[in-house]
């Protein structure tokens, strides 16, 4: 029987589709009863998650690759070698320019990690530009051209990294 499969397997039963087509156009129509105003085909938006913030349009969030990694190094599948692999010049910007905050590195759980932004884009050099302070990234914001803006998490004691964020940045963004 290699490389057949049973009819049954792939039947699908649809003498009910009538019924649920039309419970999915009630529950549409109606507003939720516990008063949050989302109806219930608006279920996945990213402001329907606890705990997710909304960010602008073209935001990429590195959360789950890094809970994956951190998970992987956990269950002694990656060596502390293996992830804690920043370049010299990325912990020298953390130590310098970062912004320090309360979460503790997933690996050596000894620091804090360290924000560090770099920006791409036209008349930038080309190996990005580190953002010092908030200002900074302001006045990038205000330009005319397309950028982009990245992340990175950083432990300056271990030297892990990940990036945690990117998003564009720039007057020339799409919406």
């Amino acid at each position: 029987m290699r490389g057949e499969h049973s009819d049954s397997t792939y039947r699908i039963d649809v003498s009910n589709l009538n019924s649920f087509a039309k419970d999915v156009k009630r529950c549409r129509s109606k507003p939720r009863s516990d008063g949050a105003g989302i109806l219930p085909g608006q279920m996945f938006r990213p402001e329907a998650i606890r705990g997710v913030t909304v960010t602008q349009p073209g935001t990429v969030d590195y959360r789950l690759a890094r809970q994956a990694l951190v998970s992987e190094f956990r269950k002694k599948r990656l060596a502390q070698h293996e992830v804690c692999d920043a370049h010299p010049e990325l912990v020298r910007a953390a130590r310098e320019c970062g912004e320090p905050t309360s979460i503790g590195c997933p690996i050596c759980e000894a620091a804090n990690v360290v924000l560090v932004s770099y920006v791409f884009g036209p008349r930038l050099p080309a190996f990005g530009r580190c953002i010092t302070s908030k200002d900074e990234l302001t006045k990038l914001s205000r330009r005319a051209d397309d950028l982009a803006c990245y992340v990175v998490e950083v432990c300056p004691e271990c030297s892990w990294n990940h990036l945690a964020r990117a998003f564009p940045l720039g007057r020339g963004r799409r919406s």
